[in-house]
This record gives structure tokens, C-alpha cells and sequence, in this order.
């Protein structure tokens, strides 16, 4: 059995217009200039981490809050499926696996996604980002780790799994190449059959040893 760990944000869901829409509503209450266009144009690290850009530091607890409250009924509804990610996930169970989604969203606002899209996870972990997601990855004991952005990469080597990159975020499939991720897809449409033949190497080099 081969376990997976999944970013959310960009590899299973498109979050860009929701995202952008809470943004945009946020900025208006708090009367503050918040560029959602940027903010969703390097979408990846956690909620309070992109707010140190457009607020002091002190006003970062209360506009997370204030966002988090908004998110159900604003980013949530606008949320879509990323091209194959309900395959991929079919994938994974079809041979056994457990599934489970590491992400720098707020574990509520992403269980809140998950929900919305229709996708059954085993488990979920949010408010992490880059390597700090490795805990998360190793103590679930996935093999694979799949993801969009360089930081994920670094997840994948510090959860010490197979790091599967997609390039639907905001890095091309050369970035991921160059940056050192073990296998670049252009979607996760291309995931469920590399899925079935990286399974079976591995399976065969199990045989093999034993």
C-alpha cells in the first residue's frame, strides 16, 4: 500500500478567483491596499505570512480572523477542481492507498474545501509550508508527496517521499526540474498513470530485494 500526501491550493483546487474575491472584500473592510492579483500569484505559504506584506504586525491576528470568517462564504463557493485531481485521488484508493492533504491553508478553511469539492481525504494537516510539512508527510508515512510550488519540493525531501510536481501554479515544469523535484507533470491529469507505473517498480524492487 502506497500512501500520498497532496498540497491543496493549486494541485487539487483552484482557489485563484475565491481567493482573490476574500482579498479584495478584506481590503475594503479593513480600508487598507491589498493587491489581490499579486497575492494570488504566489499562492503556497500560509494565510498570516502573506498579510506581514500588506499589514503591521500587530493588525495581523484580527485580519487573519477577519478573513477566515469571510472565507466560507466567499472563496469557498468560487472554488473549482483542478484537472485531475478527483482521478488522482481515485487512483490512489483504487490500489489501497491513504490519502492526505498537507497544506499552508487554515485546516478548517481547508477541510471547508475539500468538503465543497466533493474529495474524501484520510487526513489533514494545514498552517505549514516547505519543509515544515516534511513532519506531517514522514509521521503519515506517505510515500509521495505532490505539490505545485518549490516549497513543496522541500516538503517532499524532508518527509522523505517522492516529490511529484505539477506545474499549475506559479512555476513552470522547468523551474520544478531545476529546483530538484523527482518527477514534473504538466497537470495532475498525467498522475494516475504515472502512479500505476512508479507503483509497480516499486513493488518489483520489493521482490526483488526480498
Amino acid at each position: 500500500m502506497h500512501s500520498v500526501g497532496f498540497d491543496l491550493d493549486l494541485t487539487l483546487a483552484d482557489t485563484r478567483a475565491g481567493i482573490a474575491a476574500t482579498y479584495d472584500e478584506l481590503s475594503r473592510r479593513l480600508g487598507v491596499a491589498i493587491d489581490s492579483a499579486v497575492v494570488v500569484g504566489r499562492l503556497g505559504p500560509p494565510l498570516e505570512q502573506e498579510l506581514t506584506c500588506w499589514l503591521p504586525p500587530e493588525d495581523i491576528p484580527a485580519a487573519a480572523a477577519l478573513y477566515r470568517s469571510l472565507s466560507p462564504r466567499i472563496a469557498v463557493p468560487m472554488t473549482t477542481l483542478m484537472a485531475g485531481a478527483a482521478e488522482a485521488l481515485a487512483e490512489v484508493r483504487r490500489y489501497g492507498g491513504r490519502v492526505i492533504v498537507v497544506t499552508g491553508k487554515h485546516p478548517a478553511t481547508a477541510r471547508q474545501t475539500l468538503d465543497f469539492l466533493g474529495l474524501e481525504v484520510d487526513e489533514v494537516v494545514g498552517s505549514v509550508f516547505g519543509a515544515a510539512k516534511g513532519t506531517a508527510i514522514a509521521g503519515f508515512g506517505a510515500a509521495v508527496y505532490v505539490g505545485d510550488h518549490v516549497g513543496d519540493i522541500e516538503a517532499a525531501r524532508a518527509g522523505r517521499a517522492v516529490s511529484v510536481s505539477v506545474a499549475t501554479g506559479p512555476f513552470t515544469e522547468q523551474a520544478l526540474r531545476d529546483y530538484g523535484a523527482d518527477v514534473v507533470l504538466p497537470d495532475l491529469t498525467g498522475f494516475a498513470a504515472w502512479f500505476k507505473v512508479w507503483r509497480l517498480a516499486e513493488i518489483g524492487a520489493v521482490s526483488t530485494v526480498m
